[in-house]
């Protein structure tokens, strides 16, 4: 996919990029190429790969976002969701979350050059993170990061009440059956499943929507150690 059929699939999915933002793009695809040569930052090293699997699939989840949504994206990686978002929604506010602090240098360049105003890039554990910022968030975000359980207890704390927690995943049956216990205990409810392709290759993706319903326990989140070791249980 080149920056041409990614503005033209964009539109089929009501998305309509101004120039500048078009241009932010090209100019982040072009960085993480270069940069990626000398820093393990993604195995998607190419332009049809980025355009696809990393921009068009960060913004399958635009339609989620409205106003003046408080966001936050963990394991945010090289930028995926929550950068190329940032992007496209100016009025919003981006926290990028990430233990690798590599990643986070590479957002920190990468801004420095597209002078992102409503964005912060932030280095800590995730569960370090969210315990000091309980109910902060209007919407959580996180792509291909780790299982729904997992990802769940990181997540639901850090959300105000109603607020939404959006994971972007590929195959998600078994994970999902697995993490009802915990999106009960946690003041989580599932309001909406969104099975999709991304064009040209097909490939399936799942995303996720769940509200904060009641509030979370203060104890959560746990430790990563027992959030991986003692999936919660009733």
């Amino acid at each position: 996919m080149n920056k041409e059929l990614f503005c033209e699939k964009l539109k089929k999915i009501n998305i309509y990029l101004t120039q500048e933002q078009i241009e932010k793009l090209e100019i982040y695809k072009n960085i993480l190429i270069e940069y990626n040569s000398h820093t393990n930052l993604t195995a998607i090293k190419n332009e049809e790969g980025i355009y696809l699997k990393h921009f068009y699939d960060s913004l399958t989840i635009q339609k989620y976002i409205s106003g003046k949504n408080k966001i936050l994206d963990i394991g945010t990686g090289a930028g995926f969701p929550g950068m190329v978002l940032a992007i496209i929604n100016p009025d919003c506010q981006f926290t990028l979350l990430d233990s690798n602090n590599k990643k986070i240098k590479f957002l920190q360049y990468l801004n420095s050059l597209l002078n992102i105003k409503n964005v912060e890039f932030i280095n800590m554990r995730a569960e370090d993170y969210v315990k000091n910022n309980l109910e902060q968030f209007d919407i959580v975000t996180s792509r291909a990061v780790a299982d729904l359980r997992i990802l769940l207890e990181l997540s639901i704390p850090a959300l105000k009440l109603n607020g939404l927690f959006i994971p972007l995943k590929s195959s998600i049956e078994d994970e999902y059956n697995k993490s009802l216990t915990t999106l009960h205990i946690l003041g989580g409810e599932l309001i909406s499943r969104e099975e999709l392709t991304l064009p040209i290759e097909n490939s399936k993706r799942t995303i996720l929507v769940i509200k904060h319903i009641k509030k979370t326990d203060l104890i959560y989140p746990r430790s990563y150690d027992k959030i991986l070791k003692k999936p919660l249980k009733k």
